[in-house]
């Protein structure tokens, strides 16, 4: 970046001084929180997250240094803008899942008909008419306790807690239930991805592999001594 348009040090300043007094608040909605979800929290950590992510820009613009924050899902999660005391929460669960195993869906679906139905039907003989006995007969939560028993094999899966002034006429959202979700209006959300596994086990790796070199460095030290004694 050109010296024309570099970030002065008081502008680098000024940011570092915004963090401090986000930090603050945030650090205050948390000892009066209200409880697990409270929405002052969450509004605080977002207006910390900003202040972080403005001041590491402008600390690296101006001096090409960088902090050790990382605010997770910042990009993603827009602040919240939504009422301080809902009246009404939706939730929406998302679940993914491979099918791995077609012929032990088929199974289960098949012993599930022959049991349930009297008519004859032989909705269990296709995949698709499978996946409608199954998720018929059972929750999603008992089915996502036991996956593998039905041939599935799970995928992401995310839940998010949306607030509302007040809760929706029976039957108003049923022909669309996911478009008019208000991302600012998400009070919580909770992510499960393998990703999250994969880097967590890269860090281990490369901690593990940091940890062979220093031995190595040290077993060749070592020798060099026992060759000089």
């Amino acid at each position: 970046m050109s010296d024309a348009v570099q970030p002065t040090a008081a502008e680098v300043r000024a940011a570092a001084e915004a963090v401090k007094t986000a930090l603050d608040r945030h650090l205050a909605a948390v000892e009066r929180r209200s409880g697990e979800d409270d929405p002052a929290v969450y509004e605080a950590f977002n207006e910390l997250a900003a202040a972080a992510e403005a001041y590491d820009e402008l600390l690296y613009d101006r001096y090409e240094e960088v902090t050790p924050f990382e605010i997770p899902g910042t990009d993603d999660v827009p602040p919240y803008t939504g009422p301080e005391e809902p009246h009404a929460v939706s939730v929406l669960i998302r679940r993914d899942y491979a099918v791995a195993e077609p012929q032990r869906l088929l199974a289960q679906a098949q012993r599930i008909e022959a049991a349930d139905y009297a008519d004859g039907a032989e909705a269990s003989g296709t995949v698709h008419g499978a996946l409608d006995i199954l998720f018929g007969e059972f929750e999603p939560d008992e089915i996502a306790s036991r996956h593998k028993e039905f041939g599935l094999e799970e995928g992401d899966s995310t839940l998010w807690v949306t607030a509302a002034d007040e809760q929706a006429a029976p039957g108003e959202w049923l022909e669309g239930p996911f478009e008019q979700i208000d991302p600012q209006r998400v009070v919580c959300r909770f992510d499960v991805s393998a990703v999250f596994d994969d880097e967590i086990d890269d860090g281990e790796i490369d901690d593990g592999e940091d940890e062979l070199d220093e031995l190595d460095t040290e077993l060749d030290e070592d020798e060099d001594l026992e060759r000089h004694a």
